[in-house]
């Protein structure tokens, strides 16, 4: 369980982030302009920067996959899944594009046909082997994967086929133009990530994989609070960046305030639930085995009712063209959480990083607010009305 999460932490990170670097950019431009060339010129760059940062990453798999086994301590499987999974990656080259396109177009249909059909075709092979009582091995479960994403790639090209031109013709200052833009995104995103997933590779690197389960748990039961919240920044996004070059401060204001609001109303009241009957919950999803993770829930869960301002502030304040801003506050968090996580590591052991995180979050959520009042005019008490 914790090679699956480690492998899970490597792929999810790498494709979050080169999405940080490329949908961003992408859709702003395409969202903002009605030039059918220059649209065309925009998606071509996109698909071109996208498969050249993938090969590279493939190529650094290739390499590197053997040192990962030695520092996260998980024997030969973590590299061989890896390896099994570069048709997935390949095949992720295409979806990530194909989701970009079809969010440009203010159009989330394929984008939820696409991730429910990879999930659920995913389910299905490993309900499949459950009935028929196959043995499961890490190996096959990263083929499974790869065999998902082609299926989710097919269902949203089908959505998304009507909004492609299938020309081929990028430029050198649509590459440019990408890349200045998603810069900054692309280091907050490569930094959030790390953040987000720090506690389970630093147990990892310094514990056991055995240890990573019991964090892993935990974070699971985390992002079922916090789905609402990325999703609502991929419709908040291109409703942002439109709104800051049209409508000024006061509708991103208006905006923000109210995604804010309705995830603030969805997130505190199961996170209070989730506290305090931590225990059920964990043995309700995952089984008794790892009650043991219940203190790191609760911590988790208490921070859960922060996290829906850190991302919509990040969130808004990219679409706004303040990415550099944005980059510098999750660098300076992700460097004091590394060393929070290792001196409560340290001193209180097994649970440390969930304690070190606590930490850091509830400190960067002070700070976030305070930024965004200055930014955009941020009134707490506007989420109450």
């Amino acid at each position: 369980m914790g090679t699956w999460a480690l492998f899970l932490i490597i792929t999810t990170i790498f494709e979050t982030t080169k999405s940080a670097l490329l949908k961003g950019a992408h859709i702003k431009f395409v969202s903002s302009t009605d030039n059918h060339t220059e649209k065309i010129l925009i998606g071509s760059s996109s698909l071109l920067v996208n498969s050249l940062i993938s090969l590279v990453f493939i190529s650094c798999l290739l390499l590197l996959s053997e040192h990962l086994n030695i520092w996260f301590h998980t024997g030969p499987e973590l590299s061989q899944m890896l390896e099994l999974f570069i048709p997935g990656l390949i095949f992720m080259v295409f979806f990530s594009h194909l989701e970009a396109t079809q969010q440009s177009h203010f159009d989330f249909k394929g984008v939820f046909a696409g991730y429910f059909s990879r999930q659920l075709i995913f389910f299905f092979f490993i309900l499949f082997d459950s009935i028929m009582r196959v043995p499961f091995s890490l190996q096959k479960l990263a083929i499974y994967q790869s065999i998902s994403i082609a299926i989710g790639t097919l269902v949203i090209y089908l959505y998304t086929k009507k909004y492609l031109s299938h020309k081929f013709s990028y430029s050198n200052t649509g590459v440019r133009k990408l890349l200045a833009f998603g810069g900054y995104i692309f280091g907050s995103g490569v930094v959030s990530n790390i953040f987000a997933n720090l506690d389970q590779l630093i147990t990892g690197a310094f514990l056991s994989p055995v240890s990573v389960a019991y964090y892993n748990t935990a974070a699971r039961l985390n992002q079922f609070i916090d789905i609402p919240s990325y999703s609502a920044s991929e419709i908040l996004f291109p409703k942002v960046s439109r709104a800051s070059s049209v409508e000024g401060t006061g509708k991103v204001k208006y905006l923000f305030e109210k995604m804010l609001a309705i995830l603030l109303s969805f997130a505190i009241p199961i996170s209070l639930f989730i506290i305090i009957f931590p225990k059920f919950v964990i043995t309700l999803i995952a089984g008794p085995a790892y009650v043991a993770a219940a203190p790191i829930l609760q911590l988790n869960m208490l921070t859960a009712i922060f996290r829906p301002l850190q991302n919509q502030s990040a969130n808004v304040l990219n679409s706004m063209g303040r990415a550099g801003l944005c980059f510098a506050i999750n660098l300076a968090f992700l460097c004091s959480n590394l060393v929070l996580d290792y001196l409560c590591l340290l001193y209180f052991g097994f649970y440390g990083a969930a304690i070190g995180s606590f930490i850091t979050i509830t400190a960067s959520s002070v700070l976030w607010y305070f930024v965004m009042r200055k930014q955009v005019g941020l009134d707490i008490r506007s989420l109450s009305s």
